[in-house]
Parts: C-alpha cells; sequence; structure tokens
C-alpha cells in the first residue's frame, strides 16, 4: 500500500531549492520532476533531512530521456532535466541496539581474556579476577578502533545517510578483537558526502591511536615471568614498528618522558594497542572496494578508481611473493607472506565488488583533495611491509 501524499514532502517544502513542475507516484517511490534552484551536486545534501522525516531516502537524476517506469505511456516531465528521486528508507528498529551491545560484551571479554594471559602475563585459570588488570589494554584496544568507527558514523549522520552503531567482532586471539565495522544502510548523495564518511574514520582513530601510544610509552613496562624467559613457549612473535611509531618513541624520549626497558621486561601493553590501530589504519586506507581508501579515492577521482583498485591486489601478491622467496622459511611453515597473501585475495573481492556510487557524481573541491592526500601520507606512516614475524623463542 503507498503512502499517502501527505506524508511525503510538497513542492512548496523544495521551493528553496528546487523548484517542482510536476511529481509522479509509482508505488512508493516518489519522482519530483523540476530544476534545481542550487549547484545540483548540492541537492541531495540539502534536502535529506526534509525527506528523512518522512522517512525517505532521496537522489538526483539527470533526465537523458522522458521513459516510462513501468513500460506505459512516457510520462509527463514537461521538459525539466532533472527528477529527484525520493524511496522510503529502509525500516529500522528502535530501543536499545541489543546486537550491538551483546557484540561489545563479548569483545570486552575476550580483549581482557587476551589482554590479561598474552600481554600482562596473568595466570588466568589460577586467578581469574586478576583478569580485570588488563583494562587498560582493553580501553586503548577498544576505544581506538570504537573512536574510528564513530568517526564514520558521525561524518554519515552529518551528511544525513542512514547508518548503524559499530558492531565489535571478538576474538579470543592475538588482540581479542577483530576489529569493527558500521553498516550504512541509506543512499550516499554525493562525492563531497563519500569523502567526508570515508576519511573521518581513518583520521578520528588515528588521533586516538597516537594519544594512546603516546601514553603507552610512558607507562612502566611489564616484567617478563622467569618461566616465559625459559622457554615456555616454543615459538615467539617479534612485531616490527612502522614509521609512526618509530616517531613517536623518538618524540617521548626528546621530551623526558619515556621509560627505560630492562632485559626482562616487556614493553606496556598500552603501546601494543596502539601499533595495532596503525595496523588497521593502514588496511583500511587500501584505495580498493568499499574500504576507506576506496571511498575516498572513488570521492577524489571518479570511477578511475577502479583501475587503481585493480591494481592492489597484484601489489599484495608482489609483496607476498617477495617475502616469500628472500625471507628465511619461519620455523612453523608460515610466516608474513600468508598475511599479504590473504589481503590479496580479499582486495580481489573487494575490486570485484567495486566501489560505493555516490548519487550526485561531481568534482571534489581542493581542501577535500589536499586533505584525502594527507590522509594517505599517514597512512603510509602506518605501514611496515614485515608487522610481525615467528621466530623460536
Amino acid at each position: 500500500m503507498s503512502r499517502p501524499a501527505d506524508e511525503s514532502p510538497s513542492p512548496a517544502e523544495l521551493a528553496a531549492v528546487f523548484h517542482v513542475a510536476t511529481v509522479h507516484r509509482d508505488g512508493e517511490t516518489l519522482r519530483y520532476f523540476g530544476d534545481p534552484l542550487v549547484p545540483p551536486r548540492s541537492v541531495a545534501d540539502e534536502l535529506a533531512p526534509v525527506f528523512a522525516e518522512y522517512g525517505y531516502d532521496i537522489e538526483l537524476e539527470r533526465q537523458a530521456s522522458a521513459k516510462p517506469t513501468d513500460g506505459g505511456t512516457p510520462l509527463d516531465t514537461r521538459g525539466q532535466q532533472y527528477a529527484l528521486v525520493a524511496e522510503p528508507t529502509e525500516a529500522t528498529h528502535g530501543g536499545v541496539p541489543w546486537l550491538n551491545v551483546a557484540l561489545l560484551l563479548a569483545t570486552v571479554a575476550s580483549t581482557l581474556y587476551v589482554g590479561a594471559s598474552g600481554w600482562y602475563y596473568i595466570p588466568v585459570a589460577e586467578e581469574p579476577l586478576r583478569i580485570f588488570e588488563a583494562w587498560p589494554f582493553v580501553v586503548a584496544m577498544l576505544g581506538v578502533l570504537g573512536i574510528h568507527e564513530l568517526g564514520h558514523y558521525a561524518a554519515a549522520r552529518y551528511h544525513g545517510v542512514d547508518v548503524t552503531l559499530p558492531y565489535f567482532i571478538p576474538f579470543p586471539s592475538l588482540l581479542g578483537t577483530m576489529g569493527a565495522v558500521i553498516n550504512i544502510r541509506g543512499r550516499i548523495p554525493s562525492r563531497r558526502a563519500l569523502f567526508d564518511i570515508g576519511v573521518a574514520g581513518p583520521l578520528a582513530g588515528l588521533v586516538a591511536t597516537i594519544v594512546v601510544t603516546i601514553i603507552g610509552l610512558t607507562l612502566d613496562p611489564i616484567s617478563v615471568p622467569q618461566s616465559v624467559l625459559n622457554g615456555g613457549a616454543k615459538y615467539g612473535i617479534n612485531f616490527h614498528d612502522p614509521l609512526l611509531l618509530q616517531g613517536l618513541q623518538e618524540l617521548v624520549v626528546a621530551l623526558g618522558i619515556g621509560v627505560e626497558y630492562g632485559p626482562r621486561e616487556a614493553v606496556h601493553p598500552v603501546v601494543f594497542a596502539g601499533w595495532a590501530g596503525m595496523f588497521f589504519t593502514f588496511l583500511n586506507l587500501l584505495p580498493v572496494g568499499q574500504l576507506d581508501g576506496g571511498h575516498i579515492v572513488r570521492a577524489i577521482i571518479g570511477r578511475r578508481q577502479e583501475t587503481i583498485a585493480a591494481a592492489v591486489p597484484g601489489a599484495l601478491f608482489a609483496l607476498s611473493g617477495y617475502l616469500y622467496l628472500t625471507r628465511d622459511a619461519p620455523p612453523i611453515g608460515f610466516g608474513v607472506w600468508t598475511l599479504w597473501a590473504f589481503w590479496g585475495v580479499f582486495a580481489t573481492g573487494l575490486a570485484y565488488a567495486g566501489p560505493a556510487e555516490p548519487t550526485v557524481d561531481e568534482p571534489l573541491d581542493r581542501r577535500r583533495i589536499a586533505l584525502g592526500l594527507v590522509t594517505f601520507a599517514l597512512g603510509i606512516a602506518c605501514f611496515t611491509p614485515i608487522p610481525f614475524e615467528i621466530v623460536t623463542a
């Protein structure tokens, strides 16, 4: 059943932005034929809040010709070149987002366990209540990931795009989590909106990462138990620092707020949360598909982004092959080359699926282009070709 006409915006409500000549209803879809009174790229942005109040998503279409929508008589568009197309927003459920809450609690639990047992060297099975000593690691790790996703969320809501709250992903190994994601359910109205949504996450996450890393570098190191030093584990993992982390280490030393590490001490786990934030930032900025980097490049150069995206898997496979041929074989049969091989396969799927498509596909302003280039430069500073390697303990 179609919605009544009084439950959709009237032409008078659009008059300051879009002059409506005629309105056509096809089931739940409305088409307002007319002419923009502002630059076309701004129409969807400016009218999105009006239509959102009535429960509609909108996009502006340029009419190549007056075509029928149902195979019948061509529509009377009265010679108008544009149509403002409104479709009902996907229904959402109000109240408490229980799935988000449940996943967050599960991720807190998994990160507490991994942090306590793996990074604070706490015998959780023998002293279970000591698991809460790992709370700084949990706050740092989930704070970095959460702020990254909330950056996307805030930018999406600013542009009137329907979006979910973050979904955290628990994973009881190494980090305690596989990250967090949000689901964009509404149409992205313009390249500007696509760029802002794509860039807001990495920049917000990097600010949180830098703060977390500096704090971690000023915290007292963790004493490594003698049982671990005596070979309690047969194999170990060495993590290599990206340029940004190396620079922050130099900064805290220059400021005189760094700490010294003894032979039986390890860096505070909060620093590792910063390392993970940098690693996730680099991966998210790969310019392929609907990753953050794919959004940014699609917004900057348009459909040519697909050419760049097609080259990304090849670059990752090449890096994987180079490391396989030049690095010594790891003691348990696989090394960091498998990480880049996996991401090569993943990037292939993302490239095949294609990028996000904004409704109004018009060029960005120079300030956003410059910000995009700065963001990618920061992403490169988060990169190291060998983020970790497996060694004999």
